[in-house]
C-alpha cells in the first residue's frame, strides 16, 4: 500500500508526518536520534563492557545536548512541523526519566532537568490522541521486569511521576507554529 494510500485510510487523512519540503530534515534527525537516542538508550544499557558503555553514553549525552540546543531554537526537531522525527524522538524521552536513566543507566542528561526538552515533551504528550497512548505503569513493568539479568528480583521504582510533571502548561508557543490548515 502506498503512503497516500495510508493516508486516505488515516483516521487523520489530513496528518502528514513526512511533509515533502522537510523530508531531507528529517532524515538527517532520524539517522542520529535513532542511533544515539533511540538505541543509545539500549547500547548503554545491555553494554557488555566498561568501553562499550562509556562509547554508548557519550553518544547519548552528545545527542541530548543536540536536542536541547535545536529545541531551545525550533519549536520542533526538524522544523516549524510536528514530523515523524518528533513522534520517533518522543517515545524514547518520555520514558526516559522513569526507565532509561535508572535501568539503563543513562544517568547523565534527564529530561526534568532540561527545560527545553521537557517543555517539549509536554506540548506532545498535550497533544489530542497523544496523553491515552502513553502507559507509565505497563512501560515500567514491562522493562523492569523483562530482564531478570538487569533487574533479578523485578523491582519496580517508583519514579517521580513523569506524568503528571507533563501534564504541567508548556511554553512551545512561543515559537512560530505553521498557520492552521484550511478546512476543506
Amino acid at each position: 500500500m502506498n503512503l497516500q494510500k495510508l493516508y486516505e485510510c488515516s483516521i487523520v487523512p489530513d496528518l502528514d508526518l513526512r511533509p515533502t519540503e522537510l523530508v531531507e530534515e528529517i532524515d538527517e534527525v532520524n539517522s542520529w536520534v535513532y542511533d544515539n537516542l533511540n538505541n543509545g538508550v539500549y547500547r548503554c544499557g545491555f553494554a557488555k563492557s566498561q568501553s562499550a558503555y562509556d562509547k554508548a553514553i557519550d553518544d547519548l549525552t552528545k545527542a541530548f545536548d543536540r536536542v536541547d540546543e535545536i529545541l531551545q531554537k525550533q519549536r520542533y526537531i526538524a522544523g516549524t512541523k510536528f514530523t515523524e522525527a518528533d513522534i520517533r524522538l518522543f517515545v524514547t524521552l518520555v520514558r526516559f526519566d522513569e526507565v532509561y536513566t535508572v535501568y539503563f543507566k543513562c544517568n547523565t542528561r534527564s529530561v526534568t532537568s532540561t527545560p527545553s526538552i521537557l517543555n517539549y515533551c509536554r506540548e506532545i504528550y498535550q497533544m489530542p490522541g497523544v496523553k491515552e497512548t502513553v502507559n507509565m505503569e505497563q512501560i515500567k513493568l514491562h522493562y523492569y521486569a523483562s530482564h531478570p539479568e538487569l533487574n533479578f528480583y523485578s523491582i519496580v521504582p517508583k519514579g517521580n511521576n513523569f506524568l503528571q510533571i507533563l501534564e504541567e502548561p508548556h511554553n512551545r508557543d512561543t515559537f512560530n507554529k505553521c498557520p492552521p490548515r484550511e478546512e476543506g
